[in-house]
């Protein structure tokens, strides 16, 4: 027969139930604690952070192969995280610590923990840009690099006139203003490659660097892009048949090598032969005398059909064109009266340093030549006897 069941001790259940309820208060107390902890970390993960030590925002930059250590180091450094702990926890606790990416970044100021991790997964860099306008010679590309304080290094010398790709240029912080230049030589190879090789059979260049120089006229002439094609069109039919292009920008280069005159040109920088004077020499400068575009490449690569062979301001920004002299002199007649008008003279006066071609028997003057068409285009052998550039040819079109 079995006996009574026996319990267990009074003492035993006692200390039992104090065990129990000594856990039950240290995890009530680790829960509070814990409680505690993550709302305090979550009030500091949203909460605002630093004031910018200047201005409204800070900026950052964070090379390449950064670890997370490294970064939130340069972060507290540079005043945008009060914390390198909280920054390293919060990068691993969220899964950012995998998706920090390196740039120069502009932290807003007082920007959250939360904020500045988003903005580094995300990728939302500072992005500099420098644009190299068509037209612009290497000095005055030069200039536009030495404004940019992002970029580092000195240019020693310019880059060879007509090496450089006018277009608009994305830069790093720290990035050497050498490295740019070779970027946009390297963009004027690969895109002046494609456009010769879509040349036409019309054209009367012979190899790229003649279309490079032949396209920095034309893009000097006009600043108009729908003009490209006829005043390309007229230069190509005077070297066609060896006569002088008779351009005034080739004046101009030959005086300052790429920087503005900043006046008009003077009769006596109209007869002096510096190697560029196109109105004194045959054929096409020595060099070219800008950095030409895409549509003064294509122009000369494929000028239209034209028997246009001179070209003046018409008083609008763009100009009239002309297959003989005698309807040129017209055109120049027209715009003398323009240059009248705008003057304030009556009609017939002479307008006072009028440009153009000079009056026989009259003494050259050097004061400078005023109005938009400087120098009107002057019939061959006005100032020297002009000798054919090549064989004149029939347009093989």
């Amino acid at each position: 027969m079995k006996g009574p069941v026996k319990g267990p001790k009074p003492a035993l259940r006692g200390k039992r139930s104090g065990t129990v309820a000594a856990l039950l208060a240290a995890s009530a107390t680790f829960s509070l604690f814990l409680i505690a902890g993550l709302v305090w970390a979550w009030s500091v993960y949203y909460a605002p952070g630093p004031s910018a030590r200047t201005g409204e925002a800070t900026v950052v930059s964070l090379p390449s192969g950064s670890g997370v250590s490294a970064i939130a180091a340069q972060l507290k450094s540079a005043g945008v995280i009060r914390s390198t702990d909280m920054f390293k926890a919060a990068a691993t606790l969220t899964g950012a610590d995998r998706k920090l990416r390196a740039g120069e970044y502009q932290v807003p100021t007082k920007a959250s923990l939360r904020s500045v991790l988003r903005l580094l997964t995300d990728g939302r860099v500072v992005r500099h840009y420098v644009t190299i306008p068509e037209g612009w010679s290497s000095l005055q590309a030069v200039d536009i690099l030495n404004k940019e304080d992002v970029l580092t290094g000195t240019v020693e010398t310019p880059p060879a006139e007509g090496s450089l790709w006018p277009d608009t240029y994305e830069v790093s912080r720290g990035e050497t203003r050498a490295s740019v230049i070779a970027r946009m030589q390297r963009a004027m190879t690969d895109n002046l490659a494609r456009l010769w090789a879509t040349r036409s059979p019309a054209t009367v260049v012979r190899t790229p660097e003649e279309a490079v120089i032949l396209a920095s006229v034309v893009e000097k002439e006009t600043g108009l892009a729908a003009e490209r094609p006829r005043v390309a069109a007229v230069f190509s039919n005077r070297l066609r048949m060896g006569v002088r292009l008779e351009s005034d920008p080739t004046i101009v280069y030959g005086i300052t090598h790429g920087r503005p005159l900043g006046r008009g040109i003077r009769q006596s920088e109209l007869q002096a032969d510096t190697g560029y004077n196109t109105y004194l020499i045959d054929g096409l400068p020595p060099t070219p005398i800008a950095n030409p575009g895409k549509d003064a490449i294509a122009a000369v690569l494929n000028p239209p059909r034209s028997n246009d062979l001179f070209f003046v301001a018409d008083g609008t920004g763009g100009h009239v064109f002309a297959a003989t002299y005698e309807q040129h002199l017209v055109n120049v007649a027209r715009w003398r009266e323009i240059e009248r008008r705008k003057a304030g003279l009556p009609p017939g006066a002479t307008p006072p340093a009028a440009p153009g071609a000079l009056a026989p028997g009259t003494a050259p003057t050097d004061q400078p030549l005023t109005g938009e068409a400087v120098i009107t285009m002057q019939p061959p052998g006005t100032l020297t006897p002009s000798r054919p550039l090549r064989p004149a040819t029939a347009d093989p079109r």
